[in-house]
């Protein structure tokens, strides 16, 4: 009996030792906002994660939190995750990796309106009610926003929170249906975002990018995107931008899959 005890004992200690061995990958991310994450980890950064995490040979363990004001203070700086993914590389006072895609902001309307503009500098966009995605109180804090009002554009224009009402299913997504019922002629959204909802929409909408030669404008419309780790955290940055640039092309296949806009920087000349 006694043999038989000595046994179960070694078996459950080896047990907890394998437990205890375990690595994870604590992970911050919005529960209710596709393309890029929900809940039941069906975004395109939910997938990058899992990729990171097999080569890192961890376990994915969530924190979810709104994606919204006091995301970072919250999650990040309050130790609750070891990782941000999805954050623009431009980003201040957070500790970034390399980024691992650029998407852009696009043109995005019905495909029976016939619309082709890419650019501000179009005299159509007058006679158009323009939607933009607003992201502060002041209304008009968006690179589009504020691209359009340098261009003359006030009156028409017409805002949507990018945080939207939480109580709905994706509430970034409600520009995106704005167009599609006619609410609005066109808008200028954030393209993974626009990308996605466009290709699953029920009505055929289509997108373009801004073209990147905007005369006489300030606003840059295509961004890096990072991910983030606690400040200080090098080993796991490091180990992270190791991950990034080897899986660089299985990281585009899933953002591809997800129609997201991706476009190449331009050295500056």
């Amino acid at each position: 009996m006694k043999t038989i005890l000595i046994f179960a004992f070694i078996l459950m200690t080896g047990t907890n030792s394998l437990r205890a061995e375990e690595k994870i990958l604590r992970v911050c991310a919005d529960p209710n906002n596709l393309p890029f994450s929900n809940q039941h980890e069906e975004g395109f950064e939910n997938k990058i994660v899992d990729l990171v995490a097999t080569e890192l040979d961890s376990r994915v363990e969530y924190t979810w939190w709104a994606q919204r004001r006091g995301f970072k203070r919250n999650t990040l700086e309050a130790g609750h995750c070891d990782l941000w993914p999805g954050i623009a590389s431009s980003s201040e006072k957070v500790f970034l990796t390399r980024p691992y895609y650029r998407s852009t902001y696009v043109f995005l309307s019905r495909a029976d309106r016939h619309l082709d503009i890419s650019s501000f500098d179009d005299p159509r966009l007058a006679d158009l009610i323009i939607g933009v995605q607003m992201i502060g109180d002041d209304g008009a804090n968006s690179p589009p926003a504020h691209a359009l009002t340098s261009h003359g554009h006030v009156n028409n224009i017409r805002g949507y929170m990018l945080y939207g009402d939480y109580k709905q299913a994706n509430p970034p997504s409600s520009i995106v249906d704005a167009v599609a019922e006619g609410k609005i002629d066109l808008a200028i959204v954030w393209g993974p975002l626009a990308g996605y909802f466009a290709d699953i929409s029920p009505v055929k909408l289509i997108t373009i990018p801004v073209n990147p030669m905007l005369h006489n404008s300030e606003w840059n419309m295509a961004f890096d995107i990072s991910m983030g780790v606690q400040q200080g955290n090098e080993k796991l940055r490091a180990q992270l931008n190791k991950i990034l640039t080897q899986k660089n092309d299985r990281i585009h296949e899933i953002l591809s899959s997800y129609n997201v806009p991706l476009v190449e920087k331009k050295d500056k000349k």
